[in-house]
């Protein structure tokens, strides 16, 4: 679980965002070594799933042709230890309580540790619903990575309070996807954060230019794309490698500027 936190110490870090299976699997293994050649701090894996109701229209088509590509939770394990054959960079992985849970929280954890996925992202678990995985991930080493967004109120400290690895902070109402604004209460959010833990904030949900990525990165401890690197992925067919990297390496830049 300190790993994560680790990657933030004395820099600001940038965590990239890819589904598993998108276009296909080896191009996914592909795609997540640019990112981590390209500079990328942490590699979030989203396992494709058929509701993510967290998910902008850019994610929901990657979820699809990833499904096309013959992607399932199994295959997705097979990607992160091929991945783990080419680089040691941190992965996390975002995913929907039901694929977990049908899975068996054991057999899912166990295999994250056994791989080094750090932590997870589970959009559809509410704090106060963690209870049944809480103790299993913790007895894996697996971090699970809560989500605070402008709309958490007076629970942001309360998530805050006993968060591990790092705090996702969504930037604004609604679905993933790029935008040009972000909540004016971020500032606000962050800073009640701050008064409770000492655990890192990483912000997404629309960041998708060097410049945001300063903004942002001013505020927080890191910031996450996701629909940005999904759409030069699709753009980029069959190969990405190289948009990706160039990208990756832009952001990164942005952060280390601060």
């Amino acid at each position: 679980m300190n790993k994560l936190s680790q990657v933030f110490q004395n820099k600001k870090a940038f965590i990239g965002f890819v589904v598993a299976g998108d276009p296909n699997f080896e191009a996914t293994v592909d795609n997540v070594i640019a990112l981590a050649e390209g500079g990328a701090d942490i590699v979030e894996i989203g396992l494709p799933f058929s509701d993510p109701v967290a998910d902008g229209p850019v994610i929901q088509e990657a979820d699809l042709r990833a499904f096309a590509a013959g992607m399932n939770t199994d295959k997705v394990f097979e990607l992160v230890k091929k991945i783990r054959e080419k680089t040691q960079v941190p992965l996390v992985f975002l995913t929907y309580l039901n694929l977990v849970f049908k899975y068996g929280y054991q057999n899912f954890c166990a295999k994250c540790q056994a791989l080094e996925v750090s932590g997870l992202i589970i959009p559809d678990m509410p704090y106060e619903e963690k209870g049944e995985l809480e103790p299993i991930a913790k007895e894996n080493e697996v971090a699970l990575i809560p989500l605070v967004a402008p709309t958490s109120g007076d629970r942001v400290e309360k998530i805050a309070r006993d968060a591990q690895g790092f705090i996702y902070v969504v930037s604004s109402l609604g679905i993933t996807g790029t935008r040009n604004t972000f909540a004016k209460e971020l500032e606000d959010v962050l800073k009640q954060i701050k008064k409770v833990t000492n655990t890192p904030t990483a912000i997404g949900f629309g960041v998708h230019t060097p410049k945001q990525a300063k903004e942002l990165g001013k505020l927080a401890d890191g910031v996450i794309v996701g629909s940005e690197i999904v759409k030069i992925i699709k753009d980029n067919q069959p190969d990405a490698t190289k948009a990706i990297k160039e990208y990756t390496s832009e952001m990164k830049k942005a952060l280390q500027s601060i």
